[in-house]
């Protein structure tokens, strides 16, 4: 076995790289060694999503586990999200799932919690184990794991149906899913079948609906609006009434109205935190800083309780998890659920939002376009820069002079009377990103949009 091989899979909040070079077999194996060893786990779940390679890296990384002394329960393939579930459900010591998301077709990739689902990033453990599987030297265990395969579909459905009020689903919907050929498949059938069993009259159009591995429309990233087209077009070709869009491990989903119209991610937050808000007046909503005030907005009419977090899902479940707060949302349409493990999932904000229509008895765009039209906003813009603090500080010494507010949680947020910016080095890209919203004013939003970018 190598030792001290320097192993940049590793990234600031998960395990991602190319097939042969930076992920196989042998690598896999190490860091189930080092993962078993590094937690001194009994028991943890793997899972798989459907990319060709991640069935082998999956049993490889089992065979390290086992090797390790833990007992492996496979669960299948899977999505992210139905490992984060397993991990809580069945009160084991951990959870992987073999998953590349959206990354290129020639790449894998894992997501690693501990126990509760709770996740293992840079300073939460990763480094320890990336050390660990580096070295290549391990404890010599005397009992090996065993191993058992499971199906955890039936309490996972359970779970889902319990953020909808059956009674609340009586109003005949369509509503086209495009699971973009990755994992989510399994999961809409049986969402469908639960549907027919309890008479609810929601019809689901199926898109891409078949696992395949070799992607045959492209790898599932509507973030992308190159990968939004089959789903908007199946919208109107069906009279829907909304359009539900995954990425390939399906722990985001992306809303399109019923004229297909894609809707930013921004946007969900505030109706996802009205969901439950109609629910549990005075609960607690968390949301980043790069986009705020309609969030902010919607949360207080509804007699919520807005509270700002640093972008990124390690430091918005920990805030969830200290202020015990009900949901959390990122405009990059992860959604984060208290009654979930505080884990983000892809199918529980469609849910929410499919009650939302039948309660409301009104069409998805006439919801969100009101908010749209309150606070237009310019969507990401990413920039790369080779000096991105100079850029960052040279812009704030330009707007210094006009009355404003400054926060730092998150790279720089200028506030004025009527507009806002966030301003951020990524943390995971040599990028800078950009948003910009105003109150009412989609010309004015343009104007600072275009002043911004050309002081960068």
């Amino acid at each position: 076995m190598n030792t001290h091989e320097e192993l940049t899979c590793f990234k600031a909040y998960d395990i991602r790289g190319k097939l042969g070079i930076q992920l196989n077999e042998d690598i896999a194996y190490r860091i189930g060694r080092a993962y078993g060893e590094y937690l001194q786990a009994k028991k943890v779940v793997v899972g798989s999503d459907v990319r060709l390679t991640s069935e082998s890296l999956k049993m490889a990384l089992a065979k390290g586990l086992q090797d390790a002394g833990v007992d492996v329960i496979d669960i299948g393939q899977v999505g992210t999200e139905e490992v984060y579930f397993a991990t809580f459900y069945l009160g084991v010591d951990g959870g992987i799932e073999v998953t590349a998301s959206h990354n290129p077709i020639d790449y894998n990739g894992m997501k690693l919690v501990r126990e509760n689902a709770k996740p293992i990033s840079g300073d939460t453990g990763l480094n320890e184990i990336r050390a660990l599987a580096e070295k290549g030297r391990f404890i010599n265990v005397v009992t090996r794991g065993k191993y058992q395969k499971i199906d955890i579909i039936k309490p996972y459905i359970d779970h889902l149906m319990s953020y909808i009020k059956r009674d609340n689903l009586n109003k005949k919907l369509k509503l086209v899913i495009n699971s973009g050929n990755g994992v989510a498949g399994h999961v809409i059938d049986a969402i469908e079948q639960r549907f027919k069993l309890e008479n609810i009259p929601i019809e689901f159009i199926k898109v891409h609906h078949e696992p395949n591995g070799h992607f045959p429309h492209g790898i599932p990233n509507p973030l992308l609006p190159e990968c939004r087209e089959d789903t908007r077009q199946a919208v109107i070709n069906n009279n829907a009434d909304m359009g539900i869009a995954f990425d390939g491990d399906f722990d985001r989903c992306f809303l399109f109205d019923e004229k297909g119209q894609f809707i930013e991610g921004y946007y969900i937050v505030g109706l996802l935190a009205e969901s439950f808000l109609l629910k549990e007046h005075g609960a607690k909503i968390i949301h980043d800083p790069r986009l705020t005030w309609n969030t902010i907005e919607v949360v207080e009419k509804n007699g919520g309780i807005p509270i700002q977090s640093k972008t990124g899902h390690a430091f918005i479940k920990e805030r969830m998890r200290t202020e015990d707060a009900i949901y959390g949302g990122e405009m990059s349409a992860h959604h984060y659920f208290r009654d979930f493990a505080y884990c983000d999932s892809g199918m529980i904000p469609w849910l929410l939002v499919t009650e939302l229509l039948c309660v409301k008895k009104q069409p998805l765009s006439l919801l969100v376009n009101q908010r749209i039209k309150a606070y237009p906003v310019s969507g990401e813009i990413n920039r790369v820069l080779t000096n991105p603090d100079q850029a960052i500080e040279l812009v704030k010494q330009q707007f210094l002079s006009v009355p404003h507010t400054i926060d730092m949680t998150d790279g720089l947020s200028m506030d004025f009377a009527d507009w806002r910016f966030n301003l951020r080095v990524s943390n995971t890209e040599p990028v800078v990103r950009l948003n910009v919203e105003a109150r009412g004013n989609k010309q004015l939003m343009e104007e600072k949009l275009q002043q911004l970018l050309s002081l960068m």
